[in-house]
């Protein structure tokens, strides 16, 4: 049995981490805020995404700890350690965003995203986009593993390691068709949701049934904790 939390819950999650990147809270605050958040990953059967996004997080914070602060004691490498570091933290601060961000369109579905907004009383010029930008990326997502099947038949940069070993050949046969048919995916995603009479005025009903558990109360109050524990250090 997987852990399932409400999507009200989950935004309140993505605020909260977009909060402790405006804030710039503590390397500590920020590290055991994000570690509760990894650990929603491992709670809803996402183990190998889980293990990926600790692996990078951690990887990055290890960096900042321990190879950062040695930049000024060797004049050779000290260049090469403040580019390091200017990377490192930067991307760091961002993953926060980001690994709360996955958790959230991985395991919500557009049902359930348009009940919670609807729950939440809002209009339906932001509740449409929402609910087009939650298929947006996984049919993005689906295109590009198309184009690198297509790619690997033809024996055109074969790997992943080839991409980055020709930059100009992954822009002309990943990224130009990518961008060019994003547009249509926006098109058809919105007259599909159109077409199902998202946008009709008056009352909506819908099939998916949304109840706020104590854990969708306990949890995200527990991943607040060390941003409240920062700011009381702070008063």
């Amino acid at each position: 049995m997987t852990f399932r939390m409400d999507p009200r819950a989950k935004l309140y999650l993505l605020l909260l981490a977009n909060l402790m990147l405006l804030f710039h809270v503590g390397t500590g605050a920020e590290a055991a805020a994000t570690a509760l958040c990894l650990l929603l990953f491992f709670l809803s059967g996402k183990a190998r995404a889980g293990v990926r996004l600790s692996v990078l997080y951690f990887g990055l914070l290890a960096v900042d700890l321990f190879v950062v602060p040695r930049a000024g004691e060797s004049v050779l490498l000290s260049p090469f350690l403040n580019v390091v570091a200017l990377f490192s933290v930067g991307i760091r601060m961002m993953l926060p965003c980001i690994i709360t961000g996955a958790y959230a369109f991985s395991t919500t579905t557009v049902g359930e995203l348009t009940a919670a907004l609807r729950r939440m009383h809002l209009p339906e010029s932001i509740i449409i986009p929402c609910a087009v930008v939650v298929r947006f990326f996984p049919t993005v997502g689906e295109d590009y593993r198309h184009i690198r099947a297509a790619m690997a038949l033809r024996g055109i940069a074969a790997g992943r390691v080839a991409l980055l070993r020709h930059p100009v050949q992954s822009l002309e046969y990943i990224l130009m068709p990518l961008l060019m048919n994003s547009n249509n995916v926006a098109q058809d995603l919105s007259a599909a949701a159109l077409t199902k009479g998202i946008g009709l005025p008056g009352r909506h009903t819908c099939m998916t049934e949304l109840r706020l558990t104590a854990w969708d109360f306990l949890y995200p109050a527990l991943c607040t904790l060390p941003l409240l524990w920062k700011a009381v250090t702070l008063l």
